[in-house]
C-alpha cells in the first residue's frame, strides 16, 4: 500500500481508534483401444484379429462455473454510476492487511475528500451510496455483490480477521476468544463504515466475550484470533 494511503486512512480515523457508544468518534481419460491378436488353427494359415472398437468415453461434465461474476477487480478508481453501480459489495481481502478501499465525494484526491476508507485483512463488505462520487481499491481481491451467491448455514465460528454478516456469515450468539495484544471487534449497523454505523465496539487485550444481536447487521474483527459461539 502506498504511504498516502495510511496517512488518508489515519487522518479519515475510520479504523483503530476505538468509538464507544455516545462518544466521540478483510479431462476423463477415453477407453484405450485392445490390443490385436492372432489365432491360428493347427495346420492352417494364421489369420490376424481385428481390433476391438475402443470403448466409449464418458460425457465430459460441465465444469462448475463460479456463483457470481465480479462486479469489479480490485485495484482501480471507479466512477459511481458510470464505472459501478451503488450498491453492497463484498470482498475477502487478502492475508497481509494491504487491502485499501476508499469511498470519496470527488476525485480531487484530498483528505477531506474522503467519506469512509478501511485497511482489510480477510472479508469485507462496503455499502457504496448513489451520492458517492468515486470509490477506490487497492491490493483488494476482487469484488462481488453481496448476495450473489447461494446462502449457506450461518457459522457458529470465525476463524480470524474480517467482515461477517449476521445471519448469513455467522449466527446471532454470544462469542469468545482467547484474544491478543491487539484485538479489535465492532458491531455495526450497516456497511457505510462511519461513525454513526457503530452499534458498539472495543480495543482488547486477552480473552474477550461479545454478543452479537440478532438486529445487527456485520460484526468486523481484527486481531482477535478466533471466534466459537458459546450460548
Amino acid at each position: 500500500m502506498s504511504t498516502s494511503s495510511l496517512v488518508r486512512l489515519a487522518a479519515a480515523g475510520t479504523v483503530a481508534a476505538v468509538l464507544t457508544i455516545g462518544a466521540a468518534a478483510c479431462g476423463p481419460a477415453d477407453g484405450s483401444a485392445s490390443s490385436p491378436g492372432s489365432s491360428g488353427p493347427a495346420g492352417g494359415k494364421a489369420t490376424t484379429a481385428a481390433s476391438s472398437a475402443p470403448a466409449s468415453a464418458p460425457a465430459k461434465r460441465k465444469e462448475d462455473k463460479p456463483a457470481a461474476k465480479p462486479a469489479f477487480k480490485g485495484d482501480g478508481t471507479f466512477q459511481v454510476g458510470t464505472d459501478i453501480q451503488p450498491g453492497t459489495y463484498k470482498t475477502s481481502g487478502n492475508a497481509d492487511g494491504m487491502c485499501y478501499w476508499e469511498r470519496a465525494k470527488d476525485a480531487k484526491g484530498e483528505v477531506d475528500s474522503i467519506l469512509a476508507n478501511d485497511n482489510v485483512t480477510g472479508s469485507s463488505y462496503v455499502t457504496i451510496k448513489k451520492t458517492d462520487k468515486i470509490f477506490k481499491t487497492t491490493d483488494c481481491k476482487d469484488w462481488f455483490t453481496a448476495g450473489a451467491d447461494k446462502p449457506g448455514t450461518p457459522k457458529t465460528s470465525m476463524p480470524g480477521d474480517g467482515m461477517f454478516k449476521v445471519g448469513t456469515d455467522i449466527a446471532a450468539g454470544t462469542y469468545k476468544t482467547s484474544g491478543g495484544d491487539a484485538c479489535y471487534w465492532e458491531r455495526a449497523k450497516d456497511a457505510l463504515h462511519g461513525v454513526d454505523s457503530i452499534s458498539a465496539n472495543d480495543n482488547v487485550t486477552g480473552a474477550s466475550v461479545v454478543t452479537i444481536a440478532r438486529g445487527d447487521a456485520y460484526f468486523k474483527t481484527s486481531g482477535c484470533g478466533a471466534w466459537t459461539k458459546t450460548g
